[in-house]
């Protein structure tokens, strides 16, 4: 993998809060570099498997805080369920253009995301900080509230009055983008770049938001709006 995707030397380090143990699933010799050492200078726990079912195996056994997963592994031709019933587990797949079909249809579920390969260092380290629910960057504890939405940046979670919503990370990113910009619409471009860090399809930015939507707007009044043409928006209190 060239240097511009974003190799680390060793010795040099990394910009990153650790705390998390991480199993690399992939064979590609110039990914594993890659992932073994940015996630190790960063302070993670990086163990790693060279095929599927080892994965399935070590990730049903021993306690993993994140499972990192690249799909052009050979044999690997659908997505396994990789954790217990009893224990969630987030995954980060690393895919390129021919894979993205197979993972966009999953991710949002159980925790699931996904970065396009060629991988760069940062975009690497801050999804990893985000599925394993890292808090703020400033590390103190900062909650946002508008109506009876509750946002708690520490944990990574949030409320609609009493009631947790339960929302996976990329769900997260996008009501705390709604949130930070409340009655402001927000076109798909800038919702993709705030949640991903890069441009995604209409119907995976579609699919999120509806996912979201089911989840906030169970109760009445709804607070996420559709501006057609133009965007979404999160309104509070009209």
């Amino acid at each position: 993998m060239a240097a511009a995707s974003g190799q680390v030397a060793a010795g040099t380090p990394v910009a990153g809060v650790g705390g998390g143990r991480v199993l690399v699933v992939a064979s590609d010799e110039d990914v594993l570099d890659l992932l073994l050492t940015t996630l190790g200078l960063a302070g993670y726990d990086v163990e790693h498997v060279g095929s599927a079912p080892a994965a399935v195996t070590r990730a049903r056994t021993e306690p993993f805080d994140l499972l990192v997963v690249d799909t052009s592994l050979p044999g690997l031709r659908h997505i396994p369920r990789w954790a217990p019933q009893d224990r969630e587990m987030p995954v980060l797949f690393l895919v390129s253009g021919s894979e993205i079909d197979m993972v966009t249809t999953e991710v949002g579920f159980s925790g699931d995301d996904y970065l396009s390969k060629p991988l760069r260092v940062g975009d690497l380290l801050a999804r990893v900080r985000l599925l394993l629910r890292g808090g703020s960057s400033t590390g103190q504890h900062k909650v946002l509230v508008q109506g009876d939405l509750r946002l708690d940046e520490a944990t990574c979670r949030a409320w609609r009055g009493e009631r947790d919503l339960d929302l996976g990370p990329a769900e997260y990113r996008l009501l705390r983008t709604l949130l930070l910009h409340v009655g402001t619409v927000l076109s798909k471009d800038q919702i993709a770049r705030r949640v991903w860090g890069e441009v995604r399809d209409d119907n995976a930015i579609e699919r999120l938001v509806s996912r979201l939507r089911r989840k906030v707007d169970r109760e009445r009044p709804a607070l996420i709006r559709t501006q057609r043409g133009f965007g979404y928006s999160l309104v509070v209190g009209d």
